[in-house]
Parts: structure tokens; sequence; C-alpha cells
């Protein structure tokens, strides 16, 4: 019902064909059956109101009140009497012998006309009863509520209903006295009440009840009747405007069918088909309409085989976006994701694919990578820049990775308004091989090229030292050997400057073999705890080491680098410090073997913190810059990870992550993208 009044208020104010006929039809109906209904209901309601009002009297009322308190009166009079017939009992069994107590007592019973005479003594045992049951029956014992009555020497009277509707009244009060201890105690006497008077006082106490509960749902009743004549007046008007509707709808069913027609056809359905009511005007306007559908039919086949063979280009193309290894993106006007393909998801550390449709930035929240990823294209595209080409460096929990990328803006279509599509590649590999090849080749090229001669200099020098060093005056003497000294120094730091470049020249072939790292490790430590007397050094390791599979003399390398690195970083620090904590852990769900190093020195500078492991970079006033250079490419041959940073307390900490075997080495390289595996020799 709402549903239909909802729809005609709907179609009345768009104006469709037919509402307005509809809506004078259903208010017509309404109204000729709405006013009959409301005069009905109305006096129908007053009634209902005066007849439930003159069921109720005061008078009688009144009367019932008075018929109660006059049967509790007349109960009250007699179990007065019976009370001090109880009493009188009890004087005149007072000194009577306990011989003689039972014969008296059951004369004195049938004198007052008693049901049950008992006498109770100590711990309410029964000292003599009398009664008009049977011999086997036991006299009612003595409740709670009357020895408490009795015990502060107050007689007790009480009525107590019993079977049939009938009562009892019950009597008990104190009898003997305490020089007589057999007989001592509390005498309790029964006196049923006429059947006439039990039948007289319920009678009036249930009239009064009765009354007193009608009295009570007067109001609620008068609710229920006004609240049922009500439902069925709703009842009958929601059956008029039933009716109402359904004779309306059959009137103007053509141009309802018409309606429903248009709106299927501009929903797509274009086989809608009307049935024609008359050969009238309305007839001719159906016909019309199912020709055109029928037209309509025609072309939506030509266009839907024309989508389907642009949706198969489309799968073509989704198949090549997904096999290749450069991610595509494609956005909204408004960065929300239109398509992404898998390789996407792989640089940027995010599942892209299936989160097509929301927006960018909100996808970013939380991932450092794509909030990077984000924020370089907001700065072009908030500068008008749809067309731009960058390449941007990205820093995340695996390390920087530099991306190239190129945007381009994308026409839009019947379903899809113009957007971006934004091309990127982590070239991040390719130029660390870039950097790591052009560094092998200065380091080759610098230990040919000043290797040879140093020697020759050095031989020199020492020659010129040994044959003219006594010969010359004091200064000049002095002169020649400072000299000469000096030009030893700078050969012999020449000549270490050019065995570390050979050292990261090295081919990388590595000799793989499984050993106790705990052991190595504290070999290391403890020549360096020999060495340094300035420096602390503590080791600590798990209980739990797992033996390592790698190349045991690259090891002790990569750990003689970080010492000696952390040494050089305390040099003129006081209370100097170095930390190595050795532990098996879990990255990227590969169990690895976990070697941080920490010193308490100056740290790195922060910027040149993302080149700390280029070849060359260095913060200290000594040294090639070579050391952690070195170490990075020891790491990356076993497939582990290396990482520095500043402590919060001050110092730096480098962190080395080494896979523990060979399977644990191939699941490292397919957690990390973009690291590819050297070839290696096993012993």
């Amino acid at each position: 019902m709402i549903g239909n009044l909802a729809r005609l208020l709907r179609d009345y104010r768009k104006q469709v064909p037919g509402s307005k006929l509809k809506a004078r039809m259903v208010g017509m109906f309404v109204g000729l059956a709405v006013l009959p209904l409301l005069v009905v209901f109305y006096f129908s309601i007053q009634f209902i109101n005066s007849g439930i009002d003159s069921w109720f009297n005061i008078e009688v009322e009144a009367g019932l009140d008075e018929a109660l308190a006059l049967s509790q009166a007349a109960l009250g009079i007699q179990m007065r009497d019976h009370l001090n017939t109880t009493l009188e009992i009890a004087d005149r069994l007072q000194d009577v012998s306990a011989r003689q107590i039972v014969f008296d007592l059951s004369t004195l019973r049938r004198q007052s006309g008693a049901g049950e005479i008992s006498i109770f003594g100590t711990n309410n045992r029964i000292i003599a009863t009398s009664s008009d049951q049977s011999a086997a029956s036991l006299p009612r014992a003595l409740t709670e509520e009357v020895l408490l009555q009795v015990r502060q020497n107050r007689p007790f009277v009480s009525l107590d209903p019993v079977e049939d509707g009938n009562y009892v009244i019950r009597t008990a009060v104190p009898f003997g006295s305490p020089s007589r201890r057999e007989l001592f105690g509390v005498i309790q006497a029964l006196y049923p009440v006429p059947e006439r008077i039990s039948a007289m006082a319920n009678s009036v106490e249930s009239s009064n009840s009765d009354y007193k509960r009608a009295a009570y749902i007067r109001e609620p009743l008068k609710r229920n009747f006004s609240l049922t004549l009500t439902v069925v007046l709703m009842l009958s008007l929601l059956a008029s405007i039933y009716g109402a509707f359904l004779l309306s709808r059959r009137l103007v069913a053509p141009i309802q069918d018409l309606v429903a027609g248009t709106r299927a056809v501009a929903k797509g359905d274009f086989d809608t088909r009307l049935p024609a009511p008359s050969r009238d005007e309305i007839g001719f306007l159906i016909n019309s309409f199912n020709d055109m559908t029928q037209r309509l039919s025609s072309a939506r086949r030509e266009a839907s085989l024309n989508q389907a063979l642009v949706e198969a280009e489309r799968a073509n193309l989704a198949v090549i976006l997904a096999r290749l290894s450069t991610g595509v993106v494609a956005l909204e006007s408004d960065l929300r994701i239109r398509n992404a393909n898998d390789a996407s998801g792989s640089i940027l550390n995010v599942d892209l694919e299936n989160r097509i449709g929301e927006y960018l930035p909100d996808v970013a929240k939380g991932r450092p990578l794509l909030e990077q990823f984000v924020d370089v294209a907001r700065v072009h595209l908030d500068r008008g820049e749809t067309e731009w080409r960058e390449q941007i460096v990205l820093r995340g929990e695996v390390g920087r990775r530099v991306l190239t990328c190129a945007c381009t803006t994308m026409p839009g279509d019947e379903d899809h308004a113009a957007g971006f599509v934004v091309v990127f590649d982590d070239i991040t590999a390719l130029l660390q091989a870039q950097r790591d090849a052009a560094w092998g080749e200065v380091a080759r090229r610098l230990a040919h090229e000043i290797k040879n001669p140093l020697t020759p200099i050095q031989l020199s020098a020492e020659r010129m030292r040994r044959k003219y060093l006594n010969t010359m005056p004091h200064e000049e003497a002095e002169v020649l050997d400072r000299a000469t000294h000096t030009i030893v120094q700078q050969v012999e730091a020449m000549k270490e400057m050019v065995n570390a470049f050979s050292d990261y020249a090295r081919a990388p072939d590595i000799d793989l073999d499984t050993f106790d790292i705990e052991v190595l490790v504290h070999e290391v430590v403890d020549l360096y705890r020999a060495q340094e007397r300035d420096i602390s050094i503590y080791l600590k390791t798990a209980s739990d080491m797992p033996k390592i599979e790698a190349d045991a003399g690259r090891v002790r390398q990569i750990l003689h680098n970080l010492l000696r690195n952390a040494v050089e970083a305390l040099d003129h620090t006081t209370n100097g410090r170095i930390d190595v904590d050795v532990s098996a852990a879990e990255v990227h769900e590969v169990d690895v073997v976990e070697i941080v190093v920490t010193d308490n020195g100056p740290g790195f500078q922060s910027n040149t913190l993302g080149q700390i492991f280029d070849p060359y970079v260095t913060t200290k006033p000594k040294g090639t810059g070579l050391g952690l250079a070195i170490v990075k490419k020891l790491v990356e041959e076993h497939a582990g990870t290396i990482d520095a940073e500043n402590c919060s307390e001050g110092g730096a900490r480098i962190s080395i992550q080494l896979p523990v075997n060979e399977i644990a080495r191939g699941q490292m390289m397919a957690k990390l993208p973009g690291r590819t595996e050297k070839r290696r020799e096993r012993a």
C-alpha cells in the first residue's frame, strides 16, 4: 500500500503520463470510503466508553467493601471467643494431675466444640492431645510463629485455610508453671469455622477481588476495545485504498505499460514488446513503440559484436601487461586506480591489481615506496604536467630503489573519462651492476697503473737515505730523513689503497662450506680485543645458533672490515664501545643469520648515508672508502642483505643478514626483486 502511494506521488511529481488521472481516481475513491468510516468510528468510540463506564458503580463498590469488612469482623469475633475458651481450658487444667489430664482434655474439647486440643511440652514434645479425627492422625505441630509469640507470654490466634475452601481458627496459650516441669508448655486448640460462614466469607472476598480486578483493567479494556475498533477501521480503509489503486490501475494500465516499456528500453532491454489493448490512439502509440524497440534491438546486436571485438583486444593487452617486467598503472583524473599489472605491485611492494577503483593516495598510506611514488607524481600533476619523464629514487625497508618513470595522458572512452598512464621500471640492479662494473674497472686500472711505479719509488727513496744520510750536514740530513720517511710512508699508504682496490676488483667466485659461525665470530672479536686496549668490545651470541653454509674466509673478511671501520670511527673518542650481536632470525620468511655491529662513535653523515656502500665514499679522516663497499659486495655474493643507520642515542649500526644454506639463498633471491645471483663454486 505504501509502495503504491509512493509510486503514485513520485509519478505525479515527475508528470508521468497517466499519473494525474490515476491520482484523481484514487483520491475520489478514498474520499468516498473515508468519510463514512470516520463517522462510524467516532460514534463507536463514544458508545464503547459510555458502556464500559456504566459497568462500574460507586455504591456497589462501597457495598462490597462493607460486606468484606463485615465478614472479617465476624471471623474476628469468633477468633476472640475461641481464644478466651482456650484460656479458660488452660486455667481449668492448671491443677489437674498428669494421669487425669488426658480424660479432662477430651471432655473440655467436646464442651468447647474444638476439633483438636493438644498440650506440647519442651522441645515441641506432645504431652496430651484430643481430636475428633481418627486415632492414627497426629496433632498439628507448633509453628515457629506460635512458639515465638508464646515465649513472649502472649496468646496466639490465627485463621488458617484448610481443604475444600474451609477455615480453622488456631489458638495457643502458655500452660502450667515452672514448678511442674512435667506439665509445663503450650496448649494449642483448633476450632473449625462453620462451612456456611466459610463459604460466605470466600464468596464476599472473591466478589470483591473480581470487582477490584475489573476496576483495575477498566481503562486498559477501553483502550483495547478502541484499539480493536481502530484496527478494523484501518483495515477497512486500507482495503478501500487498495481497491481504489486496483481500479485506477486497470483504467490506466495501457499508459502504465507504455511507461514500463520506455523504462525497460532506457535500462537497455530492447527486446521489450507491449500488447496492443485496442485500435485507438494508445494502441497506435504502442505499435510504434514496439517497432522502435525492434530496430534498437538490431542496433544493439551489432554494437555487442563490436564490443566483443574490443574486449578481445583488451584481453590480449591485459595478457601482454601481465607478462611485462615493467610496471604499468592507469589512473583516473582523480587518481583512482583504473588498472595495474603484476609488475607494478612487485616493484612498489603492494598488490595494486586487487585495489582497482580505490583512491591511490589512500592505498599508499603506510607503504613508504608507494607514498614516495605518489608524491613525485602529484608534483607533476599539480603543475599541470601530464607528459613527463623522470628518474626517481625511492627508499624503503629493502633499501634504495631507482625507477625510471614516464607519464602520458590516456584518452577516455564511453566507459571512462580521460586519465593518466604511468610506466616505470626498476633499474636499481642495473645501476648497481653498472656502478660495480665501473668501480671494478677503476680498481683494475689503478692496481695496474699505480702498483708498478710504487716499488721503484720506495727503493729509490731508501737508497738515497742509506747513501747520503751519513755524508750530509746535520740540518740537511734531517731534511733528507724527513723527506725519505714521508716518501716511504706515502708509498705504503698507496700500496694499501691498491691492495684494497684489488680486493674490490677480485672475481666473485666463492668457496662454500658448512661451519660454526659462532666460533668464527669469537676468533675475530678476540683478536681485536687483544689489540685495542682503549675500546671495549662486547660480543653477544644466541644459544641456538645454526651452522651456516658460506665462504668462511669471506665471512671472516666481512667481520674484519666491520670491526676495523668501527675501531677507526672511535679514534680520538673516549669510552669507546663496540657491540657485536649474532643471532638467528627470519627475514621475509627466510632463515638467516643476522650480524649487527654497533659503535658509539660520531655515526654517518646524513648527506652520505644513502651512498655509504659506494666505493670511495667515507666520512673518516683516513681510509680509502672501500671497506663497506667490499663488505656489501661480499654480502651480496652470499645473496644476503646489508643496511646502515645512525643510532638514536649516537653512533652507527651495520646490520647484515646471511642465508643459512643454499635453499635459504634461493628463497632470498626470489623475495628481493632485482637481485641476480652470481655463480659460485662449491668446495
